[in-house]
């Protein structure tokens, strides 16, 4: 499960339990994709998942947020277990409980940058969405960019306000993938300055999926995956 680290809360925010996914292919041997993933993220951790592309970690993040169904085993999310709930039941959950950070960004082109970060807002039922997007994007300094759509502004920027929408609902868990994998050395690096910086003023906990060796190191820990398995 890993060493407790100090300083944290002691509580595990998110678990894995004997966690497996393994697809079926109509005449080949079935392809095990995660096998036996044990795992507990402590309230207030940062966590870094490293490994080779096609090691599982994507996987792993998509059943960690309930995106996915495993084959085997259980996710606990803040102690609700996430694979007993129907689908509408784990989107409120991830709704109250998740934010997301994407390598790809995943804003919606057709919306401005602030109706972007009011959209969790919305689907939340949360009153006074706008002023709080706005808030947000002041913080991760696009408030002279609220009105643009995501097709005019840079990567850097795009990430930015990815930033702003996965905190805006307060979060208890922040899930980064490759959040730096779209960006240049100097954007992915104040990128990471911003997200890092966030994550502390809110106490919020983070699980990073990244090949940058140098943005795990910054985690309390990095555990390694290799076919599927945690091996470190």
């Amino acid at each position: 499960m890993g060493n407790e680290t100090p300083g944290k809360n002691v509580t595990p925010i998110l678990c894995a339990e004997k966690l497996r996914k393994v697809v079926l292919r109509r005449g080949e041997e079935p392809l095990v994709i995660l096998d036996q993933i044990d795992l507990a993220v402590l309230q207030g951790e940062a966590v870094a998942i490293v490994g080779a592309s096609g090691s599982g970690k994507s996987t792993l993040l998509g059943l960690l947020a309930g995106l996915d169904i495993p084959s085997e085993g259980a996710v606990l999310l803040d102690g609700t277990p996430l694979f007993a709930l129907d689908e509408d039941g784990r989107a409120a959950l991830r709704g109250r409980t998740i934010g997301f950070v994407f390598q790809n960004f995943q804003l919606l082109p057709t919306l401005s940058a602030l109706e972007n970060v009011m959209l969790p807002l919305e689907l939340n039922g949360v009153p006074v969405a706008a002023e709080r997007a706005r808030q947000w994007l002041e913080r991760v300094g696009l408030s002279h960019r609220l009105h643009h759509d995501p097709r005019t502004l840079s990567g850097g920027e795009q990430q930015r306000v990815a930033l702003a929408r996965a905190f805006v609902t307060s979060p208890k868990v922040i899930l980064a993938d490759e959040p730096t994998g779209n960006l240049d050395t100097a954007t992915g690096e104040a990128v990471i300055e911003l997200m890092f910086a966030l994550r502390e003023r809110e106490g919020t906990t983070l699980v990073l999926v990244t090949h940058d060796v140098s943005l795990a190191r910054r985690c309390d820990r990095i555990l390694k995956m290799h076919a599927g398995r945690l091996v470190q």
